[in-house]
C-alpha cells in the first residue's frame, strides 16, 4: 500500500518521536523527517515534497506561524494541521488564515492525533495521484471548519464535533434535518458513543459560544445576507441547514 508523506515539527524531540511512531502505527503514513527548528522544517517540506505537515507553533528558530508563511510564499501545497497548547481565538483564526487547514489544540493523545488527521483528510478522499494536480480542492471537513472558525465556534469543545458531523450528514441526505430530533442525534450519538440529548445539548452550547462572541457580521458575511440580528440566535436545525445549504450551493 503507497503511503502518505508527513513532516512532524514539534517542541521537543520526544514529542516529535511519539507522534512519529503514531503516524506510523496507522500504516496510512511515512513520516518523512521531524524537526524542532522551523528553518529545518520549511526545508524538510520544500525537499521531500510532503503530503502533509503537522506543526507546532513553538519551534526553535523560525517558528510556526514564520513557517506557515514560507511554505505560503514558496507555493507548496502541503497541507498543514497547527498542533498547538496555544488555543485563542487570534491565533487559531491567523494559523487559518496563513493557510493551515485545521488547529487542534494539545493535549491529544498521539494515537488519537494521527487518528483526527488521517480522518479528517483521508476520509475525505481529498488525495490524488495525478501528475497534474496532486490535491483537489478542500474537503468538506475542511470548508466546515474555517466557517466554525470564522464565527466563534472553539475547536476543543464537543459540539465542534457534533456540529460538523450533522452538517456532514445534512449535505449526504438533505431530508435529515426535517427529522433531526429522531434521526440526526441519534446517528451522531450512535458515532460518538452518546445519547442524543447530550449530543443537542452540545451543539447548543457551540452556538451560544459562537453568539456571546459577538460575530454577528461574520456570521451574516458568512451567507451574504443580515440573516440575524444582534441577540437572535437560531435553533440546532436552522444552523446545520444554513451551512449545509452552503455547502450544496458550493458544490460539496
Amino acid at each position: 500500500m503507497e503511503k502518505h508523506g508527513i513532516v512532524i515539527l514539534q517542541d521537543k524531540e520526544s514529542k516529535c518521536q511519539e507522534l512519529k511512531e503514531a503516524f506510523e502505527k496507522t500504516q496510512e503514513f511515512e513520516v518523512l523527517g521531524t524537526s524542532c527548528d522551523g528553518e529545518d522544517g520549511v526545508g524538510l517540506v520544500l525537499r521531500t515534497e510532503a503530503e502533509y505537515l503537522v506543526t507546532d507553533l513553538i519551534l526553535s528558530g523560525l517558528d510556526g506561524l514564520g513557517v506557515l508563511e514560507r511554505l505560503a510564499k514558496a507555493g507548496s501545497e502541503t497541507k498543514i494541521v497547527v498542533y498547538s497548547a496555544l488555543n485563542r481565538d487570534e491565533v487559531i483564526e491567523t494559523c487559518i488564515a496563513k493557510g493551515a487547514a485545521f488547529y487542534i489544540t494539545k493535549p491529544c493523545l498521539p494515537d488519537v492525533l494521527a487518528s483526527r488527521v488521517k480522518d479528517l483528510f483521508l476520509s475525505e478522499k481529498i488525495f490524488t495521484r495525478s501528475p497534474s494536480s496532486r490535491f483537489k480542492g478542500p474537503s468538506l471537513d475542511e470548508k466546515i471548519s474555517k466557517i466554525f472558525i470564522s464565527v466563534g465556534i472553539p475547536p476543543h469543545i464537543k459540539g465542534y464535533s457534533y456540529l460538523r458531523e450533522g452538517i456532514k450528514l445534512a449535505v449526504e441526505s438533505p431530508d435529515v434535518i426535517n427529522n433531526i430530533t429522531k434521526k440526526l442525534y441519534p446517528m451522531i450519538g450512535e458515532k460518538y458513543a452518546t445519547s442524543p440529548s447530550k449530543v443537542e445539548r452540545a451543539i447548543r452550547h457551540a452556538i451560544e459560544v459562537a453568539w456571546s462572541r459577538g460575530r454577528i457580521n461574520n456570521i451574516n458575511d458568512l451567507f451574504g445576507v443580515q440573516t440575524y440580528l444582534a441577540g437572535e440566535k437560531p435553533t440546532n436545525g436552522e444552523f446545520i441547514a444554513l451551512i449545509a445549504d452552503k455547502m450544496l450551493l458550493e458544490g460539496a
